[in-house]
């Protein structure tokens, strides 16, 4: 895990205003050098505050909006107009408020569009393929308290998929049902950003960050950036973790 930061902030609000201030950053810069953005959108509570954080501070940044290109890590394999959806909560907390092109938005199918589990995650795979680039901007990742990441829990079988997405059945969460990127594309990202709250998350945060483990125990563990790998931590979340920068 070289190029690891961990930073501890007081609280989850604290934690989501910093890391939307370092997004806008790292948007701005792309664009500035010509190019766009490509960054991966994680689901949860922390995320959807990040989310409304990002959306606040929109207009005081110089991001242009319609040349980001959003994908998800992970989504749960339910109708398009379920509340469980990833994307539907996304779209609600600053999506619809961005101005967003839709074709630069890349939702995983839902349930109801017509294809298996198979077929959609293999459907995700090609859109990534024609559309994805050489490399993620940011990945954000959420983690669980057993260490799981996207729709990657431990001792799962998707742990072992070599393609860039997987076919999540028996989840150990519900729905059971998901499709996530696989390790192949959660490590093809410039900066993994983990974004982690509550004291319930601690020991799982603990796991990750230690010297000694295995990705089978704790997914997170199998995903870091190419360049910069950020833990984003609240005080509860943290733990004994400390901020090297502090």
């Amino acid at each position: 895990m070289t190029g690891r930061e961990v930073l501890v902030h007081d609280d989850a609000g604290a934690l989501a205003a910093d890391a939307a201030s370092r997004l806008l950053e790292v948007l701005e810069t792309v664009q500035a050098a010509g190019g766009t953005p490509q960054i991966v959108l994680t689901g949860g509570s922390i995320a959807e505050t990040l989310h409304q954080e990002v959306a606040r501070r929109a207009a005081d940044s110089a991001v242009d909006w319609s040349r980001v290109v959003v994908w998800w890590g992970d989504e749960r394999f339910v109708e398009a107009s379920s509340p469980d959806r990833n994307a539907g909560q996304a779209r609600e907390a600053f999506g619809d408020r961005l101005g967003l092109d839709p074709a630069n938005v890349h939702e995983m199918p839902a349930g109801d569009a017509g294809l298996d589990l198979e077929a959609a995650a293999a459907a995700y795979a090609e859109d990534l393929r024609a559309h994805g680039g050489d490399a993620f901007d940011v990945l954000m990742l959420g983690v669980g308290p057993d260490g799981h990441v996207a729709s990657l829990f431990p001792g799962h079988p998707a742990l072992e998929s070599d393609d860039v997405t997987v076919a999540v059945r028996s989840s150990p969460k519900p729905p059971p049902e998901r499709i996530s990127l696989a390790f192949p594309a959660l490590n093809r990202s410039r900066e993994v950003w983990f974004l982690v709250s509550g004291e319930g998350k601690a020991d799982a945060v603990a796991a990750a960050l230690a010297d000694d483990g295995s990705v089978a125990a704790t997914p997170a563990r199998g995903v870091s950036g190419l360049d910069r790998t950020v833990w984003w931590l609240d005080r509860a979340a943290a733990g004994d973790a400390t901020d090297p920068g502090a």
